[in-house]
């Protein structure tokens, strides 16, 4: 059997719900995290629901209700509505000219569609800064401008780099996450999506690394386009080694940041010479940094 946990909470507190794995690091099976709008007419009521393959513990709905702003319902579930309702409050991704989806929902023939399963790291809270980067993303390759040397720093599930991929067919691309288990996450995904894994041009290497700090990295630097979906106080701390790895020309994609950050993160990038190009719009902007 399995038991859902409902707490309501606010848009800016769904958006920003963290890992499974870092509120309930004593678990081996951490439940599944899932935020979203449950009415479109109001906006800011959003709930928080938690999937758990055992019924939730008083420490459990404690750090639950310490991320809303109410008291937790539970129930209990029947077992073939685990996977079915933990994937049920992901709305699909429509950025640009892509649409990405868990198995629940079908994808669109008018775009191009990535799969993406909730139970694979896929957190609701990155939904406003993944459509951003995948709207830049876009954006960049409608301008008409052509990468040859990608990297995707701090990938999780893949998608910016399969993204990429799609946009840049005859690219060299890198994916990088500090987190082994990601490393995995993105490697099943790629195989769910079609996108093949290899050192070649048109291939994806996968690799664990902290920042920069990987000698695949270094080895296939500099880059024309790095992509980086993190935190700010990284993407601030990581900005010279970027900066080292980024060819002339190139472009780098920002985001994981608040409005409220975004001055001081384009402030470290400007002082090594790499202007912002374009800032997103909203709560979570993305910010296009370039020489």
């Amino acid at each position: 059997m399995s038991w859902r946990a409902t707490v309501p909470c606010s848009r800016a507190q769904g958006e920003a719900l963290p890992e499974a794995d870092v509120l309930f690091p004593a678990q081996d099976d951490p439940p599944v995290l899932v935020a979203g709008e449950p009415d479109p007419a109001r906006p800011d009521n959003w709930l928080i629901h938690a999937y758990f393959d055992h019924p939730p513990t008083g420490d459990d709905i404690a750090v639950l209700t310490s991320l809303g702003n109410g008291s937790a319902d539970v129930e209990q579930l029947g077992d073939d509505d685990w996977v079915t309702m933990s994937q049920a409050g992901l709305q699909p991704i429509r950025a640009g000219r892509f649409h990405v989806h868990t198995p629940t929902y079908p994808p669109d023939p008018h775009r191009t569609n990535f799969e993406i399963d909730a139970g694979l790291a896929f957190g609701t809270g990155q939904h406003a800064t993944t459509a951003g980067c995948l709207e830049a993303l876009d954006k960049l390759e409608r301008n008409g401008l052509r990468f040859g040397n990608i990297a995707d720093i701090g990938t999780g599930t893949g998608l910016l780099a399969f993204a990429a991929l799609s946009l840049w067919p005859q690219a060299r691309c890198i994916a990088t996450d500090i987190d082994p288990v990601a490393i995995d996450v993105a490697m099943e995904n790629a195989a769910i999506n079609g996108v093949e894994v290899g050192h070649e041009a048109r291939k994806l290497l996968l690799a664990v690394a902290e920042g920069m700090d990987s000698p695949m990295l270094a080895a296939r630097a500099p880059f024309d386009l790095i992509i980086a979906n993190i935190l700010a106080g990284p993407l601030i701390e990581l900005a010279p080694h970027f900066a080292k790895a980024l060819a002339p020309g190139g472009t780098i994609v920002l985001a994981g940041l608040l409005d409220t950050q975004a001055g001081s993160v384009a402030a470290a990038y400007e002082e090594l010479g790499l202007p912002v190009c374009e800032r997103g719009s909203g709560e979570w902007p993305v910010l296009v940094v370039g020489r």
